[in-house]
Parts: C-alpha cells; sequence; structure tokens
C-alpha cells in the first residue's frame, strides 16, 4: 500500500457551542491541514496521484474556510465548528474529487489535532 501526504494552511475564527471555557469565545488559529491519499497501484509514472492534483483540490477547500469566521459558513450554522468537525468537512468536500482519500487532519496548535477518516469496518 502506497500513501502519500499533502499539507496545506488556513486562518480563520470560530468559537465552540455547548462548551464551558475559553473556546466558548471568539478566537482565531492558524490552521494546518494534511490530506492523506492511499492505494496499492500507481500509475504509468509510478505516482498514486500528483502532488499538484491534491494541492489545488485541498486548496480550493481551504480557500473556502480562510479568513472567515467559521460559525457564520451556512455548512456550520448551528453547529459547534470544532477541529473534529472541521476535519470532517474538509475530507467530505475533498473526497468528492479525490476519490483514495484517506484521512484529513487539523491541527489547531502545534501540539493540538484532529482526523477524520471512514472506518473500513
Amino acid at each position: 500500500m502506497y500513501e502519500i501526504k499533502k499539507q496545506g494552511f488556513f486562518s480563520a475564527a470560530h468559537h465552540l457551542l455547548n462548551y464551558n471555557g475559553v473556546c466558548e469565545n471568539p478566537h482565531g488559529h492558524n490552521w494546518m491541514v494534511e490530506a492523506y491519499v492511499q492505494g496499492s497501484e500507481l500509475d504509468g509514472s509510478n505516482i498514486l496521484i500528483d502532488f499538484k492534483v491534491l494541492k489545488k483540490e485541498l486548496n480550493i477547500v481551504l480557500d473556502y474556510l480562510d479568513h472567515n469566521d467559521i460559525n457564520e459558513l451556512p455548512e456550520f450554522k448551528g453547529e459547534s465548528p470544532s477541529s473534529e468537525m472541521i476535519a470532517y468537512f474538509i475530507y467530505t468536500r475533498l473526497k468528492e474529487k479525490i476519490v483514495q482519500l484517506s484521512r484529513v487532519t487539523v491541527w489547531e496548535t502545534p501540539t493540538s489535532c484532529a482526523s477524520y477518516y471512514e472506518d473500513d469496518i
């Protein structure tokens, strides 16, 4: 099995709903996102997927989030935009274009991240 990873970045504000603590207040992050692609077959150039293709599609999703208040986006109205939910959002959007997508990890700080992937079970 082969796996590649592409990183991307965006800056955005959010606040957590139904949360008792400082994160219930509006605040921002410089998010780092990792998109993983897995597969067992390489193409004629012996690559799983062109990094340029993955970068382009990832940046389309990240550009949508960049410099926004995530709570105000229609997809998050009434939802708590936690790192887990942001990872899920990016995964579902990116999966529409990158079929071999296996996981998305969202870092809100250098030491705190959340991932979303589909369980094969």
